[in-house]
């Protein structure tokens, strides 16, 4: 009698439970039947969406295979496919023998992966698998990547920064290579997109996570998105239905409630699911929400609420793939019900499978209850089971293979995928102000620009891109008012504000950090900038004293990098904001920039190369380096205006105590010609002072009635001259006893004496004009040929110091460097410079007898001050690309027009190539026969300069190409040049070219 007694009581229990919780059920003859899950009016051999790029009407084979899995399941396997439990790939052996037992025990029909590696998800995935007599489902929540759950995979955007974008293709590209990664990974699904319309700024869950408050923008966004991950056969799930956007509650907690009519609903939180199903939709995640125009019973979760589910979902809106709840053990709907009535219940609602149940296997003994008490039928559990199967059939589960890990994490972590972040991101990054055209920022050489930090999370990229463009000065106080008087001599103050970029941590703006804005901002001409979601823009009260506004939207390292870019007009803005911010700024709002012809940064890819091939640059580079050839080199390369390759290798001296960083000052030696004396030149020539018949002697009346006075400049720069190589000037500064004479040095600097040429050691000030007077008097050769002489630079460089007042170094950076850019870049470097930046380049043991760090390297030069026509510039390899780019463009650069293009073309042309001379005119020029610098793969077009300490620049007009190879191979003796020998510059050259996709 008791136990007849506990079965007429549970009976009951089970009876009010389903009673109260199914919307239209009926009672007849002792059975309770859900009569409105749709069995009879719809047809369970299709869940095709017109138009859906996933078709699910199975060929016979298809049909064939599900009905002959599901006519061999038990009941408990039929049951076992509703679940797809929480695994971890970075959890201990007792939770992996958890999961073992739920798949052998419980028959579960799918796992959910969280936290842990790629390796040990996917080993763990085939060992699940191996268990399983129906193959499993593998799902993961990945809506900016597989980074967002798993370690050692790359993360992309959130969909807010999406949001932002306008380029649709993109966006279906990025879900192209999320549907690759999670192929490639054993899955079938990824849980997203999310449609959620974000119209409530206060939302803690999703906001950042929703493409925006745009219907339109998010369901364009969505679709984009989807069709991508789908093209890849992986199964995309639209969430959360039926709408989670506008609430300032997160399920994951509490309850949250959606206060929206009906036609609210349907005008708004509806669009994106009625769009997406045309287009194919594969499946649904059902959110735990509070909707009372949808469901009347108070406080009833909408994931468990049949007439949400199946009334509204599957037959209002006509929804037939799979659906999905949201994570049954999220506070929203755990805190309902014990955990197997809401799994239960969650299933009675119409939802297909019940992701991350708690206690599988007291909900698998409810459900093999009620179903002995015919509280669902064999049609409802069917419907479920036989849909979720044919999922599992289309996704190829019928013949599954174990994944393969070898070379998992290569295949996850392409270049394509960074390739595809700098596209992302410079066409999400968004300009909100610019008042006067503040952005981008140009002439430099009327600049002074500073950097304040705000927030609390890394800005090294971003500062140091800055830094690659300008002389950006990172100026730092607590104190407001100190920092705003470190502040009052800057032109531009440039305002960082750096969050963590990690997903759901707080990025809104502290009270000390809005007023430290908002008063530099008074004070200053500001450019704020901000790397957090928009909604942090809602603390200010308005923005008038802010001079240019940029949202960067996160502070990802390449997010830093092309905001960079942007301020300074490498690139325009195309960014377009996702949601309003208050009444100031609407959503859609976004100002476009005027792109300068600056350099900019990206991956090889993205400009026709191959980065695997390029990095075959540093293997080379160490092997120089390990053989001793140089202490330290720095590479760049170039393509189409975008610095592709940009590296440093080895020390500053072979003690290997300082490393070579990227910003390092190198003594470029020859490349002086081109990148010091020969600018200067060409302006001359472009402002008709000189043309390519100007002979010497009217150049220079110095070498009137000179055996050189009938030299023209044509023949002059381009080593045709007859000049000697060089001439031992050093010798007249010796005494009889052939050591440095007093007559021309001192100790410490003197009147007259201000010229250094090392530590201690200074020149008589008129020394040059010992030099040029030796130049007048030296011979030439009769016989016309080529013959390269430093002594044209040297004559070039007296030439432009007496027509203009100026001396080189002066003229090179008030026409060139700091308009360009070029702050790393100077004759005599240590009047600028910190020592420890500056590599050095011999120990001379035969005139100075001294560590050579800072001073010119080449004697000549050192005896003129450090400052001379054919060396004495000290640079680093991103200021040789941007002149060598101004080159590249003709004269042009930042949208400056330095000289016109008939008089680049004038300096590039070989004119005596015929005669077996490659020279241009002051540029070399490539191999001609079997004489020249590159490695011979370079265009005709092309032109550079090499340097004796072991330097090179290099642009080919055909490809667009940029090359700059720094070293200091001098060092710690100029002995036998092994570099060259080893033909170390030109076989990287080489692989450049070999790089490029054809």
């Amino acid at each position: 009698m008791r136990k007849i007694g506990i079965k007429i009581f549970t009976f009951y229990v089970l009876f009010l439970f389903v009673a109260t919780s199914c919307v239209g059920t009926k009672i007849n003859k002792n059975k309770i039947l859900v009569t409105n899950v749709p069995v009879k009016d719809q047809n369970l051999d299709s869940i095709a969406i017109t138009n859906t790029p996933i078709l699910f009407d199975l060929v016979s084979e298809g049909e064939k295979w599900v009905d002959s899995v599901y006519n061999g399941m038990s009941l408990d396997e039929k049951i076992g496919q509703l679940f797809m439990i929480a695994a971890y790939s970075n959890k201990d052996a007792k939770h992996y023998a958890a999961i073992d037992k739920l798949i052998q025990e419980n028959k579960i029909g799918g796992l959910i992966f969280f936290q842990g590696g790629p390796v040990r998800q996917a080993k763990l995935t085939n060992r699940y698998q191996a268990l399983s007599k129906t193959p499993l489902f593998i799902g993961i929540d990945a809506e900016w990547g597989l980074g967002m759950r798993i370690d050692s995979t790359y993360r992309y955007p959130w969909n807010m920064t999406l949001g932002a974008i306008q380029d649709m293709q993109l966006i279906e590209k990025l879900g192209t290579q999320m549907g690759m990664q999670s192929k490639r990974l054993g899955l079938q699904f990824n849980f997203a997109p999310v449609l959620d319309i974000n119209s409530n700024p206060k939302n803690p869950i999703i906001g950042f996570r929703s493409f925006g408050e745009d219907k339109f923008k998010v369901t364009d966004h969505a679709i984009a998105l989807m069709k991508g991950i789908q093209s890849q056969d992986i199964f995309a799930t639209g969430k959360h239905f039926p709408g989670h956007g506008d609430t300032s509650k997160d399920s994951h907690k509490e309850l949250p409630t959606i206060n929206a009519s009906r036609e609210r609903l349907e005008e708004l939180e509806f669009y994106p699911y009625h769009k997406m199903f045309h287009e194919g939709l594969s499946s649904v995640m059902v959110g735990h929400l509070n909707v009372p125009s949808l469901e009347s019973r108070p406080n009833f979760p909408s994931s468990l609420s049949y007439n949400i589910v199946t009334n509204v979902l599957q037959k209002e809106l006509g929804f037939k793939g799979l659906i999905f709840t949201d994570a049954l053990n999220m506070k929203g709907v755990s805190d309902f019900k014990v955990p197997s009535e809401v799994n239960f219940e969650a299933f009675m609602a119409g939802n297909d499978i019940l992701l991350f149940p708690e206690n599988v296997p007291a909900t698998i003994q409810k459900f093999k209850l009620a179903f002995s008490l015919d509280l669902f039928t064999e049609e409802r559990l069917a419907f479920s089971v036989k849909k979720i199967l044919k999922f599992k059939y289309k996704a190829g589960l019928n013949s599954y293979k174990p994944i393969e890990t070898e070379n998992l994490y290569s295949d996850l972590n392409l270049v394509s995928n960074e390739a595809l972040q700098y596209q992302l991101y410079e066409n999400a990054i968004t300009v909100l102000k610019n008042t006067d055209a503040v952005l981008p920022i140009k002439n430099l050489d009327k600049q002074k620009i500073a950097y304040v930090k705000i927030g609390d999370d890394n800005n090294d990229k971003y500062v140091s891109t800055l830094q690659k463009y300008a002389d950006v000065t990172v100026v730092d106080d607590k104190n407001i008012d100190s920092l705003q008087v470190k502040l009052s001599s800057y032109t531009t103050v440039i305002i960082g504000y750096h969050k963590s970029d990690i997903a759901f941590k707080n990025d809104d703006l502290r009270v000390d950090e809005l007023l430290k804005i908002v008063a530099l901002a008074k004070n200053n001409n500001v450019i704020l900038n901000v790397f957090a979601k928009p909604y942090s823009l809602l603390a200010f009260d308005n923005f008038d004293s802010i001079e240019g506004l940029v949202v960067s939207y996160q502070n990802s390292p390449i997010s830093q990098i092309v905001s960079a870019e942007l301020i300074f007009g490498a690139i325009e803005a195309k960014g377009k904001l996702p949601v309003s911010i208050n009444s100031f700024f609407k959503v859609n709002d976004g100002l476009s920039t005027e792109k300068l012809n600056r350099l900019g940064f990206t991956t090889a890819e993205n400009v026709g190369m191959n980065s695997q091939i390029l990095s075959k640059i540093d293997g080379i580079a160490n092997k120089a380096i390990a053989d001793k050839m140089t202490p330290g080199i720095q590479v760049l390369v170039a393509k189409a205006g975008k610095v592709i390759y940009q590296k440093s290798f080895g020390y500053h001296t072979y003690d290997k105590k300082i490393k070579v960083q990227n910003s390092d000052i190198y003594d470029v030696a020859s490349l002086t010609k081109i990148l010091g004396t020969l600018p200067n030149v060409m302006i001359a020539y472009d402002q008709h002072k000189i043309n390519l018949g100007t002979t010497l002697g009217s150049m220079s009346p110095i070498f009137k009635d000179s055996n050189k006075q009938n030299i023209s400049f044509k023949d002059l720069l381009s080593h045709y001259a007859g000049l000697p190589a060089g001439l031992p000037f050093y010798k007249a500064a010796l005494n009889k006893s052939k050591k440095p004479s007093e007559d021309y040095f001192r100790k410490i600097p003197e009147v007259n004496f201000t010229k250094q040429l090392g530590d201690s050691l200074f020149i008589r000030n008129d020394f040059s004009d010992t030099i040029m007077k030796m130049i007048v008097k030296s011979k030439i050769s009769i016989k016309k040929e080529y013959k390269y002489s430093d002594l044209t630079f040297m004559i070039l460089k007296d030439y432009l110091e007496k027509t203009t007042g100026k001396t080189l170094d002066v003229l090179i950076q008030e026409n060139f460097y700091r308009s360009l850019g070029m702050n790393n870049s100077s004759f005599n470097p240590l009047a600028k410079f910190d020592k420890n930046r500056i590599p050095p380049t011999e120990t001379d043991a035969y005139f100075r007898h001294q560590l050579l760090q800072g001073y010119v390297n080449d004697l000549t030069a050192a005896l003129e001050g450090g400052v001379s026509g054919h060396a004495g510039v000290f640079s680093n390899a991103m200021d040789v690309a941007k002149i060598m780019e101004l080159y590249l463009q003709k004269g042009s650069y930042g949208n400056q027009q330095y000289f016109s293009e008939k008089t680049f073309d004038d300096f590039n042309t070989c004119y005596f190539c015929a005669e077996g001379n490659r020279r241009g005119v002051g540029f070399d020029k490539p191999q001609l026969g079997t004489s020249g610098p590159t490695c011979g793969c370079a265009s005709m077009t092309s032109f550079g300069h090499t340097g004796y300490t072991g330097t090179m620049a290099w642009a080919d007009p055909e490809t667009q190409i940029v090359y700059v190879f720094l070293s200091n191979r001098t060092f710690p003796v100029a002995t036998e040049n092994r570099l060259s020998k080893a033909n170390i510059r030109e076989n990287i050259q080489q692989v450049i070219y070999d790089a490029i996709i054809r």
